[in-house]
């Protein structure tokens, strides 16, 4: 992992604890990734309710507040069980435009135990921002964040 997840990680594990509910845990650590990541536009959480992505924490521009599972970028890293790294949003089939201004989007589905219980979810207004250092760090940080959940 390179030095900016690094840097990420220590303010992550500083931001969160696993006393605290878990709308505070999720509210810092979209705070810190909005505040510690350059070229992004929102980063935040949808958190997974009877096959429906609501949601939750976030920073950035209001957005869209129900995603079901299997549909655009967040939906399939739900149904698929796996990061998702889009370049191009325009280029995925079936994305969901929140904000026009987004170009790229990576997806990271946050679990307890096995069972997906949402995503996290980060936008940028550049095409190609997210690389597979980036899907690196951001799953090594969603694992923190699983741990106070």
């Amino acid at each position: 992992m390179n030095e900016k997840y690094e840097l990420l990680a220590a303010q992550m594990e500083a931001a969160l604890e696993k006393e605290w509910p878990g709308v505070s845990n999720l509210s810092n650590a979209a705070a810190v990734l909005y505040q510690g990541m350059d070229r992004i536009n929102w980063a935040g959480f949808y958190l997974l309710k009877d096959g429906v992505l609501w949601l939750g924490p976030f920073q950035g521009k209001p957005a869209c507040v129900r995603i079901e599972a299997g549909k655009g970028v967040c939906g399939t890293a739900v149904s698929e069980d796996r990061t998702q790294l889009v370049a191009d949003v325009h280029r995925f089939f079936g994305h969901i435009a929140c904000d026009a201004a987004s170009r790229s989007e990576i997806v990271v589905p946050l679990r307890k135990g096995e069972t997906i219980i949402g995503v996290l979810d980060i936008d940028s207004p550049e095409l190609e921002r997210f690389s597979a250092e980036d899907q690196e760090g951001l799953e090594y940080l969603a694992k923190l964040i699983e741990n106070v959940l």
